[in-house]
């Protein structure tokens, strides 16, 4: 029985990958492939593009791109893509030195703007007095520095923002995600589609372009 001559490549393209702004962008960065093992190192290093200055910090890489440079490898190839279609690539230069200055400058912002805030709150819904009413309806007596109760209360509102977000510093309590973590996921995901969609109108104005450029000594003549 004959072996079949023309090689098969299953290809499933990552979502979003992350690579130095001075790397070529190959095959195997971009996509998971499954194919004959005499074709799957040369794939893997298949080289795709090298990111240029006007790149910006992100590229996006398409099928329509991919498919043209593995059939210059393998041209009788027959390719089945698998789930996206596209990846983008965000190209990172080399990471800075954290500043010794900014980081207690940031933490001292977050830390009386947050204590602000919260104290905004309770002097909107006078708080205060709510203390007082409960102290009052509990012990019958009418205090009107119920300290004992508001050392209580801030303390449940630090370990009840611990709990909330599963976070006490860089230790998690179980292994489900924050609400911070998944409006970040989101958050990205969000701005992955508009870059997606951002880089697919850019390639269309190139295409059109192109096309006016080639139309444009045929109508002179």
């Amino acid at each position: 029985m004959k072996a079949n001559p023309t090689p098969t490549v299953f290809l499933q393209l990552r979502s979003r990958i992350r690579l130095p702004r001075d790397q070529t962008v190959k095959l195997g960065d971009v996509a998971f492939i499954i194919c004959d093992p005499e074709w799957e190192e040369k794939l893997c290093g298949l080289p795709l593009v090298q990111p240029k200055d006007q790149d910006g910090n992100r590229l996006l890489m398409d099928l329509i791109q991919i498919i043209p440079k593995i059939r210059q490898l393998i041209p009788e190839v027959h390719i089945e893509p698998m789930g996206n279609h596209h990846t983008l690539v965000e190209l990172i230069g080399p990471s800075a030195k954290p500043s010794r200055f900014w980081f207690p400058v940031i933490w001292l912002l977050l830390f009386f703007g947050s204590a602000l805030t919260i104290m905004n709150f309770h002097a909107d819904v006078n708080m205060l007095e709510v203390h007082i009413r409960i102290v009052e309806m509990v012990t019958g007596q009418r205090d009107e520095h119920p300290y004992l109760f508001q050392i209580a209360y801030s303390l449940g509102i630090g370990f009840g923002m611990t709990v909330f977000f599963n976070h006490l510093f860089k230790k998690k309590w179980n292994e489900e995600p924050t609400p911070l973590e998944v409006e970040m996921y989101l958050y990205q995901e969000n701005l992955d589609q508009f870059v997606v969609a951002e880089e697919y109108r850019k390639m269309r104005t190139v295409e059109m372009e192109k096309t006016m450029q080639k139309r444009k000594p045929g109508g002179k003549r």
